[in-house]
């Protein structure tokens, strides 16, 4: 099953500063700007094997750190930039209408660096239903407590987006209800975009640039997309994090998705202590309040949440492998922005020393 994998870094000079890529994105036609200044993205092709996933997320990785090197820049693996001063977003007539309708909450979304794991479609009802329902697994990885400096939650990025980020429009940042069909997903779809026009033409945007800038495909910033541009099932929760945390991850998310191909997928009607699991007798779905639930907690207290820890094990994560940045920076009410500094830079060298561990793993 082909899987891709793309993940968004801060960019930061030598003293700990966020500053733009520049060269860092002529390294390859897959290593590109995001929609803020100190941001770089990431992307592997749709790989057959997660050892092909493994290999070829490392090399670009390893390219552009050695083009950092060279031009005094790194990258920080953290899901916000802790504290910071004010961050820029790249002029583009999308980002100035979704400013216009959304308003400042939009720049909430400036605070965010995330991993966005694609999938190949197959059963599509099944993989909607079953990525909703593992969305708690976002805990593992929880890379940033803070924004602005300011303790949020043990996942900062994932409360701050979807939370303050679409608190207007929920229904246009957060997880979405499971679905009978891939129908129902369509017709959602159809309906927050029609949402979004009217919001948009109210702000006074013109209906022709609405077509031409936004469609039903890509309106939303759900937790969960259908990208039928791609064609993939994408899950968008997790953090920006360390590679070895994010390839772990990837592996065993996509191993539940390979399995919901080979058995049945049901989603429970009950609620009690041990809900869902996944076995080789089958897959099974939380309620879905549930699974929101779950991701609450999940967001607010991470692994620290033994419901949330017990849960993720009961799917298929072998939880006592993660070890996610939040936790061991956690700890304090306000961080100042040199000593964010400071643990960007620190960060930053734990990438470097993650990426040459897993290259020299990698067997030649």
């Amino acid at each position: 099953m082909n899987t891709s994998l793309e993940v968004e870094y801060w960019v930061i000079d030598r003293d700990g500063d966020l500053t733009s890529p520049g060269d860092l994105t002529d390294v390859s036609e897959r290593t590109v700007e995001e929609f803020v200044e100190p941001v770089v993205e990431l992307k592997t092709p749709p790989c057959e094997s997660i050892e092909e996933l493994r290999r070829r997320f490392l090399e670009e990785l390893d390219d552009v750190l050695s083009r950092a090197d060279e031009v005094d820049k790194r990258l920080a693996p953290l899901g916000t930039p802790i504290n910071c001063d004010g961050i820029t977003r790249r002029p583009g007539e999308r980002g100035r209408i979704q400013k216009q309708v959304v308003g400042s909450d939009f720049d909430c979304a400036k605070h965010c660096a995330g991993t966005h794991v694609h999938v190949e479609k197959r059963n599509v009802t099944d993989q909607l239903n079953t990525l909703i329902a593992l969305d708690p697994a976002l805990a593992l990885v929880n890379s940033s407590p803070y924004v602005q400096g300011n303790r949020v939650a043990n996942g900062a990025r994932a409360y701050w987006y979807r939370k303050e980020g679409y608190r207007r429009y929920p229904k246009h940042g957060q997880l979405w209800a499971y679905v009978e069909n891939v129908g129902e997903w369509h017709r959602r779809l159809e309906h927050r975009f029609e949402e979004f026009k009217t919001a948009a033409t109210e702000a006074g945007v013109d209906e022709a640039a609405i077509e031409e800038h936004f469609s039903p495909d890509d309106v939303v910033w759900t937790p969960i997309r259908l990208r039928d541009s791609m064609p993939t099932v994408e899950w968008r929760s997790p953090d920006a994090a360390l590679p070895s945390q994010l390839l772990r991850l990837t592996r065993e998310l996509r191993a539940v998705m390979e399995q919901l191909h080979h058995t049945n997928v049901q989603i429970e009607n009950r609620t009690g202590d041990a809900p869902g699991h996944v076995s080789s007798e089958g897959i099974s779905l939380p309620e879905f309040d549930v699974t929101c639930d779950l991701a609450e907690a999940a967001i607010h207290a991470g692994l620290e949440n033994d419901r949330v820890a017990a849960y993720l094990d009961r799917m298929g994560f072998s939880v006592g492998d993660y070890h996610p940045i939040t936790t061991r920076i956690d700890g304090r009410q306000y961080v100042t922005r040199s000593d964010a500094r400071d643990l960007r830079l620190e960060y930053a060298s734990a990438l470097e020393a993650d990426v040459d561990a897993l290259l020299g793993a990698i067997e030649p």
